[in-house]
């Protein structure tokens, strides 16, 4: 099987890789996030949480690891070279997949970073991580984003490293650089000039759906009884212009309509997917995930990881802080008399 490297990757552990077409990740896989993955599946306790993760489609066991003197510079393919120990992997499908151009956000959760049974070098170790980052007293770290250049249309990515380094205070700054606001540069400036993010109206939109996914996500935490160790919410949204507009028109009235239909049953599903027009399918204009389950862990009796939480409830308030700073709508062109 030909695989790639997950060039998308702003966060978690490296060694990640992508099928040849891009629609599924596979990830080396710790015993407990493969019992979790299983568990999502089964457990009525977890129903709830399952359409915030990654759809989960199975383990995989590679035939070897990674060789980087065997990379093919020209595909971008990696080879396997034979291995003593094998471990499996899972496989999960690629968040990105659906987008054109992803802007992506890996923020890491819990204000406790070692696992049940770390050693205790490991948990002074990760103790001293918390309190020289945000984690201890805001329960979140921004590990690592990305945001398109709307005028080479690449990426450009902030590593690990600036997440590590800012303090509290300058958590909002982290937010406002992951959703700027996009302006038009025209084309005698492109050369000395750089434009990243939304139009202003877009992003507005996207941000409050994006909003109302974390807060979706933070009532189902509210009652789980877990224990999550190094998990993130990994948001991501379109940041292609013309693309992001449309999707997000569609999502909102795709909210509407269910808003409005709550109550009712449909029955004829089929017969509406035959008069639908033609279109060329649009991705979404955003996602909102949990993923990394390396160390989580279901404790019955021990009520909701306040932990995990107090991260969710910074990460509300501080897409409120931003979209308070973007200010209201413009208002709709006037008619004309």
């Amino acid at each position: 099987m030909d695989t790639h490297l997950l060039e998308s990757q702003v966060g978690g552990h490296a060694g990640v890789m992508t099928t040849e077409d891009g629609s599924l990740i596979i990830k080396p896989a710790m015993l407990q996030e493969l019992e979790f993955y299983q568990a999502l599946q089964s457990n009525s306790a977890l129903a709830a949480l399952r359409p915030y993760t990654p759809n989960f489609l199975g383990t995989l066991k590679l035939q070897g690891t990674i060789d980087p003197a065997e990379k093919d510079a020209a595909e971008g393919l990696v080879k396997l070279q034979p291995a003593m120990d094998q471990k499996e992997s899972i496989v999960l499908e690629n968040l990105t997949f659906p987008f054109l151009r992803p802007n992506i956000l890996d923020v890491k959760l819990g204000t406790v970073l070692y696992a049940e049974g770390a050693s205790p070098e490991k948990i002074a170790r990760m103790e001293k991580t918390a309190q020289e980052t945000t984690s201890a007293t805001t329960g979140i770290r921004l590990t690592g984003f990305q945001v398109y250049d709307n005028i080479t249309g690449k990426p450009v990515n902030t590593p690990k490293a600036y997440g590590k380094s800012i303090r509290p205070a300058d958590l909002s700054d982290g937010i406002a650089n992951f959703f700027p606001v996009g302006t038009f540069v025209p084309p005698s400036l492109q050369t000395v000039m750089s434009s990243s993010g939304l139009p202003r109206d877009t992003l507005i939109l996207v941000l409050r759906a994006i909003r109302a996914e974390v807060a979706a996500i933070r009532e189902v935490l509210a009652t789980l009884e877990f224990r999550m160790v190094g998990g993130s919410l990994l948001i991501i949204y379109e940041a292609e212009w013309a693309r992001a507009a449309e999707s997000i028109k569609k999502y909102l009235e795709h909210e509407e309509e269910e808003i409005l239909a709550e109550e009712e049953e449909e029955e004829d599903d089929e017969e509406d997917d035959e008069d639908e027009d033609p279109e060329i399918k649009l991705g979404p204009p955003l996602l909102v995930k949990l993923i990394d389950f390396a160390h989580t862990a279901l404790k019955p009796g021990e009520g909701p990881d306040k932990g995990i939480l107090s991260g969710v409830d910074t990460l509300l308030k501080l897409l409120d802080g931003r979209l308070e700073d973007l200010g209201p709508l413009s208002p709709p062109p006037a008619s004309p008399t």
